[in-house]
C-alpha cells in the first residue's frame, strides 16, 4: 500500500496564505516610514538584548523616538515626542489647555507626562496592525509635536 504524506485542507492552505500575505515587518515598515519623514539624516536605531529596537529621528524642531518592544502579536509600538520640559510657567493652564487640546485635535496621539516633560504620545500592540497605521501614527505624533512644541515652550516654558 502506498502512503501519501498528509496533506492540508483547502481551508487550511487558504489561512496559511493568508497568515503569509498577511504578516509584515514592522521593522520594515518603521524603518521605511522614518525614511520618509526624518531630516539632516538624522535617524539612528539601537537594539535591546529583549529583541526590540528603539529608533529616533528628528521631523522639524522636535526629536520623535519609536520603540518596538518585539514583533509578536502582544508586543507594542509606542512613538513620542518631548514638546516642554517641566516645570513650566502656569500648570494648571498648561494641563488644561493639554487636555483640551486632547480632546480636540490628537487623533489616535495625547498629551501627556514622562519624566517631567510634556510629551506627544501613542501606542498600540501590533496586532492586526497594518502598514497604514504605522504610518499614521509616527506621522500624527510627529506633526502634532512639531505644530505645538515652539507655542507650550513660548507660552509655558521654564517656570
Amino acid at each position: 500500500m502506498t502512503s501519501y504524506p498528509e496533506t492540508q485542507t483547502n481551508n487550511e492552505l487558504v489561512n496559511q496564505l493568508i497568515a503569509e500575505t498577511t504578516s509584515m515587518n514592522h521593522v520594515e515598515v518603521i524603518e521605511n516610514v522614518i525614511d520618509s519623514l526624518e531630516q539632516d539624516d538624522s535617524a539612528m536605531v539601537s537594539h535591546t538584548p529583549e529583541g526590540g529596537y528603539l529608533w529616533k529621528f528628528k521631523y522639524g524642531s522636535v526629536e520623535v523616538f519609536v520603540q518596538l518592544t518585539g514583533k509578536n502579536d502582544e508586543d507594542t509600538i509606542t512613538i513620542w515626542s518631548v514638546v516642554l520640559k517641566l516645570p513650566a510657567k502656569d500648570e494648571p493652564r498648561l494641563l488644561r489647555y493639554l487636555l483640551e487640546l486632547n480632546c480636540s485635535s490628537t487623533f489616535e496621539a495625547r498629551f501627556g507626562i514622562i519624566d517631567n516633560q510634556v510629551v506627544v504620545i501613542s501606542t498600540r500592540t501590533l496586532a492586526e496592525l497594518s502598514p497604514g497605521e504605522v504610518s499614521r501614527l509616527i506621522t500624527i505624533v510627529a506633526t502634532i509635536a512639531d505644530d505645538n512644541d515652539e507655542a507650550l515652550q513660548s507660552e509655558y516654558g521654564a517656570a
